[in-house]
């Protein structure tokens, strides 16, 4: 069936300025990590981009290694941009990224230039883009010059590949270094996309909101809902068929009874508020203009509209933050904390 965009699609959605520059990104975009593989129907990928772009969302996050098998994601996103999204590519903003493991061999992953652009060129000719709008190093490399992967970054910029680059979940201190090395190539960093939720406040203890803030970095925080945690999934303990269950990246040990009891007192304060607990977390992770939009992955349409409905209630009262900090404290669940600096971290 010919897919027709609504009308009334950029009628809600909230876009922000992607740091100092002018590129504008909706509040909510959607990632590709999960359910866009071999594992999912395709008619549910594509019920899934379509209702993400009828809602305003603009931006859609992939990378080489997203499946399974990797690579999946990409070549099924690639179709639903020749069925449906054709007459529309001026309206998207399309990024991938590189860092972890894609190939066998020294050249399948981490930071080289060898590696960075041949996976680029893999990636666009499994979507069948001329360019992507945002090409990302994935992972800080400790084995690889930071000049080496920035100089790559810059390349695929001026080589037509992309329009923009970026990092993620490089520390503030890396952050630095690689902005610095980009700005004096000409290519300025455009965005950084860290982990962060209610449970995962690293780049508040590591300064790098604040870093990105004087740099004037974009941000796009991923796993706004703790993958799935601060939504109402967990609320009576861990369901069957959860991502919990699946001995995928949301191990079972991250939900602990503290874990389930702050959930709890955390939906509680959602629905005092006229929300969902997911709205609410991702109004949390959006509130103060730190983070430029959040990042959402989705099982199903049905989540994309819950989660887009946060546009209807961004703000806090002084007393509601405070509540929410007496609950939500770090739960040690940062599965990139290793990534970020100079070790290696689980693939993602």
């Amino acid at each position: 069936m010919t897919y027709t965009p609504a009308n009334t699609r950029y009628n809600t959605m909230i876009y922000r300025n992607c740091g100092a520059s002018g590129l504008k990104l909706p509040v909510i975009s959607l990632g590709l990590w999960h359910n866009f593989g071999g594992d999912t129907p395709h008619d549910l990928k594509r019920a899934m981009c379509q209702t993400a772009f009828d809602a305003g969302i603009t931006h859609f996050d992939l990378a080489n290694n997203y499946g399974p098998p990797p690579g999946s994601a990409e070549e099924a996103f690639g179709e639903i941009l020749r069925t449906d999204f054709a007459d529309h590519r001026d309206e998207l903003i399309i990024s991938s990224k590189a860092g972890y493991k894609m190939w066998d061999g020294p050249y399948g992953e981490m930071g080289s230039r060898k590696y960075l652009i041949s996976s680029c060129d893999a990636s666009l000719k499994r979507m069948g883009l001329d360019y992507v709008d945002i090409f990302y190093s994935h992972r800080f490399d400790p084995n690889t010059p930071l000049e080496e992967t920035m100089g790559a970054l810059d390349h695929i910029v001026r080589s037509g590949r992309a329009l923009y680059v970026g990092i993620s979940s490089y520390n503030s201190v890396k952050t630095r270094e690689a902005a610095a090395i980009l700005r004096d190539l000409g290519t300025p960093c455009l965005i950084h996309q860290p982990s962060y939720n209610m449970f995962n406040r690293w780049v508040e203890e590591d300064g790098l909101k604040d870093t990105l803030n004087d740099l004037g970095i974009g941000s796009i925080a991923f796993t706004p809902l703790a993958q799935g945690m601060l939504t109402n999934k967990y609320l009576n303990g861990i369901p069957e068929g959860s991502r919990a269950t699946q001995g995928k990246s949301l191990l079972d040990g991250f939900i602990t009874p503290q874990a389930i009891e702050a959930i709890r007192g955390l939906n509680d304060i959602a629905e005092n508020r006229g929300q969902t607990l997911a709205q609410m977390a991702l109004a949390w992770a959006l509130r103060d203009g730190g983070i430029t939009t959040a990042l959402i992955g989705a099982s199903k349409p049905s989540q994309i509209t819950d989660c887009v409905g946060v546009v209807g209630n961004m703000d806090f009262t002084a007393e509601e933050l405070s509540a929410i900090e007496t609950l939500a404290r770090d739960e040690d669940i940062n599965l990139w904390a290793r990534s970020s600096g100079s070790d290696n971290g689980p693939e993602r």
